[in-house]
């Protein structure tokens, strides 16, 4: 700019966003300053290669070389040589909960989620629940995203149609630990049986379940919108509920070995919107 518009060497600094100093200021470089340094700890690791940073630096401290620690540390990422630190994930402590299959319906639901994604690579998730009282399916909710707030106004939906539960068992994911959806189950009288973090067995009813969904529905199908899940899923929902054989129900689908007396000022269509 200087050269072909003609411009001081401020102006042209200011138009490309450049510090005026920088160009009087000699390139370093930078692999030949940090030479010694290089040297002095491959001969520190070369013997002893699972050596630390801090371990390391304190033998280079005590061999009398005086660089600073964030110079050492600079050069020893610049060589990848930081160590990967494992941190054990901190769990939340929780009562065991055996599975005790329920022989009465809305004593307890399971509650689970499950991801897939659609054909072009869009994630999208499903809100599933049972009623381990006959292994019925109450509603499979899909969407992209599936936050407390939109499981607490569902769960009303649920609880007007198929009455309040007693109990509901489920994990421990942010949506279902958040204060929206624990205040919603205090109100209305509902006890959260959490399971313990990575004992699913714990809730063996509803991935069991998962487990069909998975096979007979996400597995065997494309979909190009959350809407053709939903519609894919209601449809299969019907078909598991009233025709499917269950095998520990001894071959029988749910409705028909414990039917449920629904609460007709509620319609299927109102719920499903």
């Amino acid at each position: 700019m200087v050269e072909e518009y003609h411009l001081s060497r401020v102006r042209a600094c200011k138009a490309v966003g450049l510090p005026r100093s920088a160009l009087y200021k000699p390139t370093t470089d930078r692999a030949a300053k940090d030479a010694p340094v290089i040297q002095a700890i491959n001969e520190v690791l070369e013997k002893r290669p699972r050596w630390g940073f801090w371990k390391c630096f304190a033998r280079l401290h005590q061999d009398g070389r005086g660089w600073n620690h964030k110079r050492v540390y600079r050069v020893y990422c610049a060589m990848r040589l930081n160590l990967q630190r494992k941190v054990r994930r901190r769990l939340i402590t929780r009562e065991r909960q055996p599975v005790l299959a329920s022989n009465e319906l809305n004593q307890v639901w399971a509650l689970d989620f499950m991801r897939d994604t659609l054909y072009d690579g869009r994630p999208f998730r499903t809100l599933n629940v049972i009623d381990e009282g006959n292994r019925e399916a109450l509603r499979i909710e899909c969407g992209t995203s599936i936050p407390s707030s939109r499981i607490v106004r569902v769960l009303n939906q649920w609880v007007e149609v198929y009455g309040r539960p007693e109990a509901i068992r489920l994990d421990n994911g942010p949506e279902l630990t958040a204060d929206t959806f624990v205040d919603w189950a205090q109100e209305h009288g509902v006890k959260l049986l959490f399971i313990q973090p990575g004992k699913p067995n714990q809730n063996a009813c509803i991935e069991r379940f998962n487990r069909s969904f998975r096979q007979e529905v996400l597995d065997a199908w494309l979909f190009n919108a959350v809407s053709e899940v939903q519609d894919a899923a209601d449809a299969w929902l019907t078909d598991y509920n009233d025709y499917r054989p269950h095998d520990s129900l001894g071959s029988m689908p749910p409705a028909v070995f414990r039917p449920r007396v629904f609460n007709q000022e509620v319609s299927t269509s109102e719920l499903s919107t």
